[in-house]
């Protein structure tokens, strides 16, 4: 049984790499692929380095559901993982793939989603809130920010001397334990 990873990621890529790590080895589940909107990312030059093709597209191209669609099927994807990819997808191409995007959210969704709701941006108002936990949620992509179907949601607490750093941190650990997991539980 082999089943066919694509990333799209646009910055660091610690998310992606862990995946690729994760998956490395495997016999059944293959990092086929990374996407990115970004020729300077970090996670391009890292994704290479791990013998992982890498496509770089451009605004255009994200926004082009026949050009995504064609590629992913060109190479034969089951599955596709959003880590870190800062651009909405086309609603074609959402639908043409339905449940067969995840992403990663660095909150316990429905809270702290939406448009501009990302990294520092979501932690900083969590601790706005005097939040007592935090956590990620894992979820299919539908074709509103953060609103498809949560299939999996991992918590951790939120101490009264909590930083953005040090809630970022306890996120990152979340991030790097689970998302390979859920990925995998839902290839196999």
């Amino acid at each position: 049984m082999n089943k066919n990873i694509a990333i799209f990621a646009s910055g660091r890529g610690t998310n992606a790499i862990n995946i690729i790590n994760q998956f490395k080895k495997s016999e059944d589940i293959h990092v086929k692929l990374l996407i990115c909107n970004n020729q300077q990312a970090d996670v391009v030059k890292a994704a290479k380095k791990l013998r992982v093709e890498v496509i770089v597209i451009n605004n255009e191209q994200v926004n082009d559901s026949k050009f995504l669609i064609d590629t992913l099927n060109w190479y034969n994807i089951n599955l596709i993982t959003l880590a870190g990819f800062l651009r909405k997808l086309p609603e074609e191409f959402v639908n043409y793939f339905s449940n067969q995007i995840l992403n990663i959210h660095p909150s316990l969704l429905p809270k702290y989603g939406g448009h501009g709701m990302y990294g520092d941006n979501v932690h900083k108002k969590v601790l706005e809130n005097s939040e007592k936990e935090s956590g990620i949620t894992i979820h299919f992509v539908s074709n509103e920010y953060d609103k498809g179907e949560i299939i999996a949601q991992f918590k951790c607490d939120i101490e009264e001397d909590e930083t953005l750093e040090s809630l970022k941190e306890k996120i990152n650990k979340l991030e790097m334990i689970y998302y390979p997991y859920v990925i995998e539980t839902i290839l196999i």
